[in-house]
């Protein structure tokens, strides 16, 4: 179909709607049911359309790995909360931390282990901080900002075995799709993590708050009445519940698992293909690599846990319940298939070469970096943002002939503030319900920080635009 307004219909709903309901998943279903109609406008031949997208969406080859990583992944945690690794974990390193200063270097390091997703680090640096908190000269909000500023700002830079890397890996493809372009979606997000200037700006902000800034008297001083709440940690999440076991070998092991196979698996592919040591890395086949070694991880996991006996029908119960935690993001990501390729279809990447020229190609980075920022913030959710404008972003890019990279980094970084910033967002929660925080005034106490990082970020992309 010929680009014209009514392409741009389905991403016009798009975000209204995920602003005004604060969620993401019906203003991208709308704007898939209208882009449907728009190209099968009979009664039922609109919902016709919309379920023949989404069957074409789900048997994907690539689509189909990316659904089992996140679900496996999500799986494996599930099986290694209910056999203590994560409670063993939080106990052992909190046994061994006496200042503030060694609780603050094992929130750094922890991040080596610990970098899967934010739901997973936050469950296990989480409780530790709340444990410590009495010795820690530092008032509950900042602990949090420092533990936020080593969660997702990393995860989004870090290029495997992460929850991420197949999701923005694939919203990556989905825009070199829609515009024809030729390239690796997986090169291309390698390419991009140097420009996610947001995630690098603020981690070194909380570098700074974590040892070089001091807080008043008067921050120190926490409510006494919460003093005793401070002791009983246990209670602050599920995977740390006195009814637990305490095995922190079943964290550490099948992480070393993962890692190492991810690694290995993608190394030797790369080497099967011609490629030296080095170059290896970046033209194997990633995706593969990750799914496989998850999955050997998973079968390992579950041997190594019979053997501890741990029960089949736990293992196999806590694993569905950890994947059935992630369907959620499989929803979405599966509409947000279905979506790209509706307005594929209606011509929207012709429409926005022949409307968007008048855009100084300057102005692009930093337009699509502020812009999601504000979308972001208002619908909480970086993953959401990431889908909604990624396609919008590679089209731009390819028009005003700027760096793609650059722009895959400004929009991936401006999700990355809706994560860090936004009250709605998960990890704004998570770490506020962890540590017994009021989400609004954590939110609050965070934002001015994020601000100046958000005013950086969009000065270096202005002014990079003149380099690349």
């Amino acid at each position: 179909m010929d680009g014209n307004w009514l392409s741009i219909i389905p991403f016009l709903l798009v975000i209204p709607i995920a602003m005004v309901t604060k969620q993401v998943l019906p203003g991208i279903l709308i704007g898939l049911i209208a882009g449907a109609y728009l190209i099968n406008p009979a009664p039922i031949g609109g919902v016709e359309t919309m379920l023949q997208y989404l069957v074409t969406a789900l048997v994907d080859e690539n689509n189909i790995k990316i659904i089992v990583f996140l679900y496996v992944f999500s799986g494996l945690v599930g099986m290694i909360k209910v056999a203590g690794g994560i409670k063993g974990f939080v106990e052992a390193a909190s046994e061994r931390v006496d200042t503030k200063r060694e609780a603050i270097l094992l929130t750094y390091v922890s991040t080596i282990g610990t970098f899967s997703a934010p739901s997973f680090r936050f469950v296990t640096i989480g409780p530790i901080m709340r444990a410590l908190l009495k010795r820690v000269n530092m008032t509950k909000k900042e602990l949090g900002f420092v533990i936020e500023t080593t969660t997702t700002p990393i995860i989004v830079l870090i290029p495997i075995a992460t929850a991420f890397v197949g999701y923005m890996v694939s919203v990556v493809e989905l825009g070199l799709h829609n515009q024809n372009l030729k390239g690796d979606p997986y090169s291309l997000f390698i390419q991009s993590i140097p420009f996610n200037f947001f995630a690098i700006g603020i981690f070194l902000v909380g570098i700074y708050l974590s040892f070089f800034h001091h807080s008043s008297d008067g921050e120190q001083k926490e409510p006494r009445e919460e003093e005793s709440d401070e002791e009983d940690w246990h209670n602050c999440d599920p995977a740390v519940s006195l009814d637990l076991p305490s095995k922190p070998w079943n964290l550490l092991l099948p992480l070393i698992f993962v890692i190492g196979l991810t690694l290995i698996l993608t190394w030797l592919d790369g080497f099967q293909k011609g490629f030296n040591f080095f170059k290896a890395f970046i033209k194997a086949d990633v995706l593969d690599a990750m799914v496989i070694a998850l999955l050997i991880t998973t079968f390992l996991t579950i041997i190594y846990f019979l053997f501890q006996k741990f029960g089949m029908k736990l293992l196999i119960e806590s694993f569905v319940y950890g994947g059935n935690n992630l369907m959620s993001v499989i929803l979405l990501l599966s509409v947000i298939w279905g979506l790209a390729s509706v307005t594929e279809d209606l011509g929207f990447s012709t429409f926005i070469t022949d409307h968007a020229g008048w855009i100084p190609s300057m102005f692009v980075p930093p337009i699509l970096f502020l812009f999601g920022c504000a979308v972001s913030y208002f619908i909480g959710s970086a993953w959401g943002t990431w889908g909604i404008l990624m396609p919008l972003g590679i089209s731009m890019a390819a028009l005003s002939d700027v760096s793609l990279p650059l722009v895959i980094g400004a929009v991936f970084a401006s999700g990355t503030f809706g994560a860090f910033a936004s009250p709605l967002s998960d990890d704004v929660n998570t770490v506020s319900r962890i540590l017994n925080l009021q989400v609004m005034e954590y939110a609050r106490f965070k934002l001015k920080a994020a601000l100046i990082a958000v005013a950086i970020s969009a000065a270096l992309y202005t002014g990079i635009t003149f380099i690349l």
